[in-house]
């Protein structure tokens, strides 16, 4: 059994049916069955296997649906697009992993040095600046 198949006993996520799915977003079971052939969507089976659609289905659902009807494109435009997408999502975790750990080499065991700097530096107020005609100068 799998953590989805868990995850609806718990009741912890929602999952909908095709008909459902098919209703809520004006779309033919058919096309949501292509989406399934072409690997745009995966839904969960259950026992009987039956699709089972879960709240983040309906999202990348929303998003294949934006990218056909809003901008045209294609099935294989829109696989390119979901690939980049969760190539992006990748990459960002990776980023933030490394940003986490340079700063976590960087600062280990000077916490309190960076501290002492932080609260030498004196916060200054913005200057006001006054506009001198040039006629006012010509005056003196």
């Amino acid at each position: 059994m799998t953590n989805r198949k868990k995850k609806k006993k718990n009741n912890e996520d929602k999952y909908y049916h095709i008909s459902s799915v098919a209703r809520m977003y004006d779309i033919h079971p058919q096309t949501l069955r292509l989406y399934e052939r072409e690997g745009l969507l995966m839904p969960s089976r259950s026992e009987g296997n039956t699709r089972l659609y879960s709240d983040s289905d309906l999202k990348r659902l929303e998003l294949i649906l934006s990218l056909t009807r809003d901008l045209g494109i294609n099935l294989a435009g829109v696989e390119v697009v979901l690939n980049m997408r969760q190539k992006m999502e990748r990459m960002e975790a990776e980023v933030n992993e490394f940003l986490e750990y340079v700063q976590n080499e960087f600062f280990a065991g000077r916490e309190e040095e960076f501290e002492m700097k932080r609260r030498a530096i004196i916060p200054l107020r913005p200057a006001k600046i006054m506009k001198i005609n040039e006629k006012d100068e010509d005056a003196e």
